[in-house]
């Protein structure tokens, strides 16, 4: 049984924390670590094209693909394990996903720079479900709208983070670098791309 949540306000957003959201992570990362196809994309961020530091996969409902940084992912299938915990979470949560970005931080240089997740395909206040597991590592928050010095959430194995509307448009978000940290970290983001008007 999982505990929970920690709610972290924010100006302007707000976050719950999970930080025992599944018993075993430790099984589900091994799993996912050997099993998922992972690839590592050339992405263009600010007009230069790089190799992503970190590897990456998506999957999700049929139909479904997702852009950003200049890359395009087609979803590959669910695996039965990721479709089952997709269900717990909209359960839990309220929230409906369609599909999940996943990184493999394969150990500390692997690192993610300071985004947002509101590319228009996912609305214009998106929820973001983020599943950690493995090795814990350091997540950091700062405002899009003044210079206060940036949060940090050290995001536990197993632990569940949900960034609630409207964090996506007034908070930026980062994985930074930990030099000599050897373990890796496995982060699954699921989202709801929007397919149509409608939707």
């Amino acid at each position: 049984m999982f505990f929970g949540p920690e709610h972290i306000p924010l100006e302007n957003g707000g976050l719950s924390y999970y930080p025992q959201y599944i018993d075993d992570p430790d099984t589900l990362y091994q799993l996912l670590r050997d099993n998922t196809p992972w690839q590592q994309p050339v992405l263009e961020v600010y007009g230069r094209r790089h190799v992503s530091p970190r590897l990456v996969a998506f999957i999700g409902d049929v139909g479904v693909s997702y852009r950003y940084s200049g890359y395009q992912h087609i979803a590959q299938p669910w695996p039965d394990v990721l479709s089952s915990l997709r269900d717990k979470i909209v359960i839990d949560t309220g929230y409906e996903f369609n599909c999940a970005l996943l990184n493999y931080y394969r150990d500390g240089n692997d690192c993610m720079g300071y985004h947002s997740d509101d590319e228009a395909v996912l609305g214009s206040d998106p929820c973001v479900a983020s599943l950690s597991i493995g090795c814990p590592r350091d997540f950091m928050l700062k405002s899009k709208i003044n210079k206060r010095p940036a949060q940090k959430i050290n995001l536990a194995s197993g632990s569940l983070l949900l960034m609630l509307p409207p964090t996506q448009r007034y908070w930026q978000h980062a994985l930074p670098v930990r030099k000599g940290l050897s373990q890796g970290r496995i982060n699954i983001t699921f989202r709801k791309v929007l397919l149509s008007p409608q939707d």
